[in-house]
């Protein structure tokens, strides 16, 4: 038995145990972003216990630590993935899907970084209120969206945008009939540019209004109301970014999507190539100069070196308020009536219903059932199977039983 993550060189994590401590004495963090770094520093590792597993057949034994499970953690986002795509399989429906990505201006980013709960629930709340009227406006019905915020660039900087993936169709308004659309085209983004452009920045002057934002440092300006005028002013001049991707061939491509996005963190583990002498090599795509040599559906591979403080200091810019959703459902997709309004559109469509398997409760069995992949087969015979020989006391645990003893 095997962890489903493939082992690399460097992690996250090796970076927060070599420099972490000092970073901490340099700058004061909120409590929720020291237990991302102590919780990815300890993820997989005896601190937090596991299991002395045993091939049932040669006698192979081999350790297993238990995940630290936080939604930061480059390492953790394996089986949380499986288990959200695997629940999502019965609403995807039998049409085109679109990706648009509404994408806020970087000069919010200050504001947005001092206010993230405030400024990113603003982000959620105009798009989907765009997308919603737009649906009804154009199409003649409600349609059905699912929001995932993304807040980075490659190289780990602050991008707040959402992803959005829309089928291509609505539920009309009484309920009654399904309202198909063209699977070339949606909306016109140009159009959907400015009504999301508008509304941000409608809800952003009330939020100011209602004194919900603090305004500390380089911000502070905006504390006085000609200057956060003239801030609004410079938005309203500014062409705000959506882009609207190619629409999905079919629903397992959606699937094969939302796989990739729904759980992303800002660097995956495999893209670290060297952390030493307090320094941080990593992989990014350039996009941008892709773009520039035409290279349109390719990216230029790079690498960028940090100080070990820059990237941790960039790795905790996408730390998420606590509690804060980054995947949202609006429109028949909703939390409230989601069973039912898909229920009620794959039988408008004239397709059948999809069938719902109960989630495995073990892990193993969950990512047999996803990929076919059976993690319990022994590495060293290939034959037997790895069972359970003995728990491994996590710290907790152990200091109970020293005090105990």
């Amino acid at each position: 038995m095997c962890n489903s993550d493939k082992k690399t060189k460097y992690e996250v994590a090796d970076i927060f145990r070599l420099y972490g401590d000092e970073y901490i004495k340099k700058r004061p963090l909120p409590a929720h972003y020291l237990k991302v770094i102590h919780d990815i520093k300890v993820c997989r590792s005896d601190y937090l216990g596991g299991h002395i597993y045993k091939c049932d057949f040669c006698g192979y034994k081999t350790a297993l630590y238990n995940s630290c499970r936080n939604r930061h953690c480059p390492k953790c986002q394996f089986t949380a993935r499986l288990k959200w795509v695997e629940k999502r399989k019965s609403e995807i429906l039998p049409v085109g899907y679109f990706h648009n990505v509404f994408t806020l201006p970087h000069e919010l980013n200050p504001l947005a970084l001092c206010n993230k709960t405030i400024c990113l629930n603003l982000l959620f709340k105009a798009v989907g209120e765009t997308l919603s009227e737009f649906g009804s406006r154009e199409l003649e019905g409600q349609p059905g969206f699912i929001t995932i915020l993304h807040s980075w660039t490659q190289t780990l900087l602050d991008h707040f945008h959402i992803h959005c993936v829309i089928p291509a169709g609505v539920l009309s308004n009484n309920k009654d009939r399904w309202n198909f659309c063209s699977e070339n085209f949606l909306f016109a983004v140009k159009a959907l540019s400015k009504m999301f452009r508008g509304k941000y920045i409608d809800f952003l002057k009330k939020a100011y209004l209602n004194g919900e934002f603090i305004l500390p440092g380089r911000i502070e300006y905006l504390s006085n109301k000609n200057s956060f005028n003239i801030f609004v002013n410079e938005l309203w001049n500014k062409q705000w970014v959506v882009y609207a991707k190619k629409s999905f061939a079919n629903p397992e491509k959606v699937l094969e999507y939302l796989s990739r996005y729904t759980h992303r963190v800002a660097i995956a583990n495999h893209r670290i190539i060297s952390a030493q002498n307090g320094k941080v090599t990593f992989k990014y795509k350039d996009r941008a100069s892709a773009r520039l040599s035409n290279r349109k559906n390719d990216n230029i591979d790079k690498e960028m070196t940090l100080t070990a403080e820059e990237f941790i200091r960039r790795f905790l810019l996408h730390v998420l308020p606590e509690k804060f959703m980054k995947i949202r459902y609006y429109g028949f997709l909703g939390n409230r009536n989601r069973k039912e309004n898909v229920r009620l559109c794959r039988e408008l469509m004239g397709c059948g219903q999809v069938t719902v398997h109960d989630l495995p409760e073990g892990i193993p069995e969950l990512i047999l059932q996803s990929t076919g992949v059976d993690i319990t087969i022994c590495p060293q015979c290939g034959e037997g199977q790895m069972q359970i020989d003995s728990k491994i006391l996590s710290y907790p645990e152990k200091m109970e039983y020293d005090d105990t003893s």
